[in-house]
């Protein structure tokens, strides 16, 4: 599957999920299905379970036939189906978090060496909990109401992507 960063977000990089699925099927991939609006993609790279896939080479293939075809640029993240599923299940946030629209996942290309976590106590009662592969957060106020600083975020310097964990859910439910 592919995640897409910061497309349709308000008036910011729209791009038809229509025009987006044919892109993916242009590029050969079979069973493309788009999820929601904010850029989420499931595909069978037409593989095998037995080939690994080089999830980078594939993204910079994806983002470059993206810009090609609809003249938009955003980065793209490529997760298989058992590890975004794994990611999700790894989730140390199900007990705490109420509500899906306020909890998140945030899915990492690679995660520094050395990352600063924000003071806990000054974010609370936001969480952050850093994964292998994934950040998960528990925002009670809203995303827009977040503490966590935006330097934060600036320590990353692979692509990372946000969702919220209904829509990680629509996914799973998708993959599984």
């Amino acid at each position: 599957m592919a995640l897409m960063r910061g497309i349709n977000v308000g008036t910011a990089k729209a791009v038809p999920m229509a025009e987006l699925a044919r892109v993916f099927e242009r590029l050969g991939f079979v069973g493309v299905k788009t999820v929601l609006r904010s850029g989420n993609i499931v595909f069978d790279a037409g593989q095998g379970d037995s080939a690994p896939i080089d999830t980078v080479q594939l993204a910079e293939t994806i983002e470059a036939a993206i810009v090609e075809a609809i003249g938009v640029r955003s980065s793209v993240l490529v997760i298989d189906a058992a590890g975004f599923i794994a990611i999700a299940d790894a989730s140390p946030l199900r007990n705490v978090a109420t509500d899906g629209s306020k909890s998140f996942v945030t899915f990492l290309g690679s995660v520094p060496d050395t990352l600063e976590l924000p003071d806990a106590a000054a974010i609370a009662p936001e969480i952050l909990v850093v994964g292998d592969r994934a950040l998960y957060q528990w925002i009670p106020a809203g995303s827009q109401q977040t503490k966590v600083p935006r330097s934060f975020w600036k320590q990353f310097d692979s692509p990372v992507t946000t969702r919220n964990w209904n829509t990680v859910g629509k996914l799973v439910v998708l993959l599984d």
